[in-house]
């Protein structure tokens, strides 16, 4: 029987989460991108920047956690990387104080399409909201491309909602259009039986 588990990402996990990124971008974002955009994505590259963000986060309240799938061996199957919000969750136009102190955003959140619909993906959620929660953050906010149905799906089923806000994104002189999801950070885990 597999069993899965979510831990703080190590420094040697980041050439695996730039795999996983890599991965799931060319399976889930396939429609959305322009193909020669993903077929480009140099893997290398986002490892490099994976290291940098598990071992010189900016500050202790950004994180990235890993998924694994246990079994007879062990799997990273996808993660999440979140912290305090910034002006890249802001929409244009919107000024910084609009994301007051005490919200925390997603810049990430994957699994693997080969490991989906296992837990993982709720496992990671529930211990990024766990982290917002100790770190006192009482908001979180994502965004989510307008065309990826399955991470907006998952997000409303969580409780998340769109807040209003939107922009388009420019990739390759292709603008790709998002909205913004947000949930309050419950002051105490809801139980569950």
């Amino acid at each position: 029987m597999a069993m899965g588990y979510v831990r703080p990402a190590r420094p040697e996990d980041a050439g695996e989460i730039a795999r996983i990124q890599l991965a799931t971008w060319r399976v889930a974002y396939r429609r959305i991108l322009p193909r020669h955009v993903l077929d480009n994505l140099d893997e290398a590259w986002l490892a490099r920047r994976w290291s940098a963000a598990v071992q010189e986060p900016p500050s202790g309240a950004h994180r990235v956690l890993v998924a694994v799938e246990q079994a007879e061996q062990s799997y990273l199957v996808g993660f999440a990387a979140s912290g305090p919000a910034d002006a890249e969750a802001l929409a244009p136009g919107e000024p910084a104080e609009a994301l007051a102190e005490g919200v925390a955003a997603v810049t990430d959140l994957l699994v693997e399409p080969r490991w989906g619909r296992r837990g993982h993906g709720s496992r990671l959620l529930a211990a990024t909201v766990d982290l917002w929660r100790t770190d006192g953050f009482d908001r979180a906010v994502a965004w989510a491309f307008d065309g990826d149905e399955a991470t907006r799906k998952f997000l409303t089923s969580t409780g998340w909602e769109p807040d209003g806000a939107a922009r388009a994104l420019d990739v390759d002189d292709m603008l790709v259009p998002q909205l913004r999801l947000h949930v309050a950070v419950p002051a105490e885990p809801v139980a569950t039986d």
